[in-house]
């Protein structure tokens, strides 16, 4: 059993409520973590400390800062065989694909140190008399609030990215992963000044407390529903918020492409991780003329994956996401493999396929984060276009198709943060982009991610009148 602890201040310890939070095993249902949730004052004192190490780790060199970074690095790497482990336990992801989700996190903390000390200000053109620049400096004090489906990874770029440009942070790791936060604040700390990390355990109402204090930054990666409150706060306390939320995100299947190989970008999309990725594919449209072969090719696809998924991270998520399948089947959706909840222990979902969906289903129009692959015919490439554009959500969308024409008017016209042509998954290092929609607000990642940390200043000096 993992028992964790919070950290203020540079020192380690229990909640300070009366309320405690078990995680169960998702493959096995039996508890892993006993989580002693903290108060309202420990947040209030986790912020103070924050906001009193701040001047000192804002004045600190940016190499030195880098130079921490760097370390806290190499510890994260170093116990990235016991940090998967316990992504295994708590949210149910395969070893293997833990121990990847981590080494991504390690080279974003390490990007992230190379990046720091080169993000500075300009110099302007103004008169030969004077000098005028931008100067770039941190924020303040950053709360970091992180989800579940990629604990590691997605905790290292926004606190990698606060802290290298000079911001003092408190985070509050998801409630279903509390030991993978808690292990990795645990590795970070000792490379920084006692108040500049700190950490704080619990659900809802201390992540609401947390965004509702004195911070200047709320960074928060998670549902809608959690980002729309965050940013109701930020308007009443005047910090920025910097949010990726839900995404329900289309792929769109163009008639000219080869069905099996898309129906293989399709599972790719919709069943990694259990479909538990902010950028899952959530809703698929394809030709009626191609539709028979590639749902075919699919139904296998998801029959191959069934054996390799891990489990949803609890029977709460898993319940609602059967519900969706289940509504979807009354409203004449077919189910042409899975949608059945497995018998035994833990929180699985098989792969499932459903045709013959319409855009009005909850399984295509809202967030379903399982491994459920929605399909809905279409007449035309610009049905498909228009279709996949009419979302709530704007987070990424991704188009199969040989025709150059085609991916240009995509990438043009579908309002998501970010487009994919002919794959799924991928893109360059050091891209970044912003959802649109219910999706959230602000550069989440990439280099673009240290503007939103900092804050620029226009500074004009003149000499003093001569005979001074």
């Amino acid at each position: 059993m993992n028992d964790v602890e919070q950290l203020i201040g540079g020192t380690w310890g229990p909640g300070g409520s009366d309320r405690t939070l078990t995680v169960s095993n998702p493959m096995t249902g039996d508890p892993v973590t006993t989580v002693p949730v903290s108060s309202e004052a420990d947040v209030a004192a986790a912020v103070k400390a924050a906001r009193d190490a701040a001047a000192g780790w804002a004045r600190t060199a940016p190499a030195a800062r880098a130079a921490a970074l760097h370390a806290a690095a190499n510890a994260v790497e170093a116990a990235a065989d016991e940090l998967a482990e316990l992504m295994n336990q708590e949210m149910g992801k395969p070893v293997g694909g833990a121990r990847d989700s981590i080494g991504a996190g390690v080279g974003t903390l390490r990007q992230y140190a190379e990046l720091g000390p080169a993000h500075r200000g300009r110099s302007l053109a103004g008169n030969d008399e004077a000098i005028d620049l931008m100067a770039y400096g941190p924020r303040g004090v950053v709360a970091v609030i992180t989800p579940w489906n990629d604990p590691v990874a997605v905790s290292c770029g926004l606190l990698g990215a606060a802290l290298v440009t000079g911001n003092t942070v408190v985070h509050k790791p998801s409630e279903r992963t509390p030991a993978t936060g808690w292990r990795l604040a645990q590795l970070l700390a000792p490379h920084f000044p006692d108040g500049v990390l700190s950490l704080v355990n619990g659900d809802g109402p201390v992540g609401a407390a947390l965004a509702a204090s004195d911070v200047d930054v709320v960074a928060h990666v998670g549902s809608t529903a959690t980002g729309r409150a965050i940013a109701a706060a930020c308007a009443r306390t005047g910090a920025k918020a910097l949010l990726e939320n839900g995404g329900s995100d289309p792929l769109i299947v163009d008639a000219d492409v080869d069905p099996v190989w898309a129906a293989q970008q399709a599972a790719l999309g919709a069943f990694a991780n259990s479909g538990q990725i902010c950028v899952a594919v959530e809703r698929v449209y394809v030709p009626r003329d191609v539709a028979g072969p590639f749902l075919e090719a699919l139904a296998e696809q998801a029959r191959t994956w069934a054996g390799d998924i891990g489990p949803l991270v609890d029977t709460r998520l898993r319940d609602g996401v059967h519900a969706q399948v289940t509504a979807a089947v009354e409203a004449g959706a077919r189910v042409l493999t899975g949608g059945e909840v497995p018998a035994g222990p833990g929180a699985y979902y098989p792969p499932t396929v459903l045709a013959d969906c319409t855009d009005d289903m909850a399984v295509l129009r809202e967030e379903t984060f399982g491994p459920v692959a929605p399909v809905a015919t279409v007449d035309s490439f610009g049905e498909a276009l228009a279709r996949a554009a009419d979302s709530p959500y704007g987070l990424a969308a991704t188009v199969l198709t040989g025709s150059m024409s085609h991916a240009q008017q995509a990438w043009r016209e579908l309002p998501a943060g970010t487009v994919k042509i002919n794959a799924v998954f991928g893109g360059a290092p050091g891209g970044a982009a912003h959802p649109r929609r219910g999706s959230g607000q602000g550069f989440g990642y990439g280099p673009e991610l240290l503007d939103e940390m900092t804050v620029t200043k226009a500074v004009h000096i003149e000499a003093p009148p001569a005979g001074w």
